[in-house]
């Protein structure tokens, strides 16, 4: 039965994104052999928040996934995304300090997911430290040039202090007066 099962796994991810109508179908049948099966129900979540955009369900999606596998390290990026899309930040933030804690996630991601967190809850001085843990679990240059970027968009972000000179030359020109 794994056989087949495989099978129609294998059929549903080549067939996604390009084909949802045979990636659906492949799912149903793959669910139907098992239908506590990580794999088909990350899969399922991903198409449910990034085709149809309904975050809730894809939500459901991928806490099964996770229920029935908490080694399913795939599964924790694209949660923690529908986490954000959702403005479910408190959640988010606890899935990603919980995923740190499992062997074998993707550190250098989840600090990542954590600090895009930190961004759009506005604490950019929080956002800029997990960027740095993130380039110090990432290994691909290709990914820390990301990082480099995320870093960028933030410090831009950021509200522009004025320089201590234009402090010091505006209190001399008060005492003046």
């Amino acid at each position: 039965m794994s056989n087949v099962l495989d099978k129609y796994l294998f059929q549903a991810l080549d067939a996604y994104p390009y084909n949802l109508e045979e990636a659906v179908e492949s799912l149903n049948y793959a669910l139907s052999y098992d239908e506590k099966n990580p794999i088909a129900l990350s899969l399922l979540g991903q198409i449910y928040a990034e085709s149809l955009k309904n975050y809730e369900v894809a939500k459901e999606y991928y806490q099964q996934a996770l229920a029935e596998d908490m080694y399913a390290l795939d599964v924790y990026p694209k949660y923690i995304n529908v986490l954000l899309w959702n403005e479910d930040y408190d959640e988010a933030e606890k899935l990603v300090d919980f995923a740190l804690t499992v062997k074998g996630t993707d550190k250098a991601m989840l600090y990542l997911k954590k600090g895009i967190l930190f961004e759009q809850k506005k604490s950019y001085k929080k956002a800029l430290k997990c960027l740095k843990l993130a380039k110090e679990n990432a290994y691909n240059n290709h990914f820390i040039n990301d990082i480099k970027e995320e870093e960028e968009r933030i410090k831009n972000k950021m509200p522009k202090q004025k320089k201590a000179k234009d402090k010091s030359s505006s209190k001399k020109s008060t005492k003046k007066s």
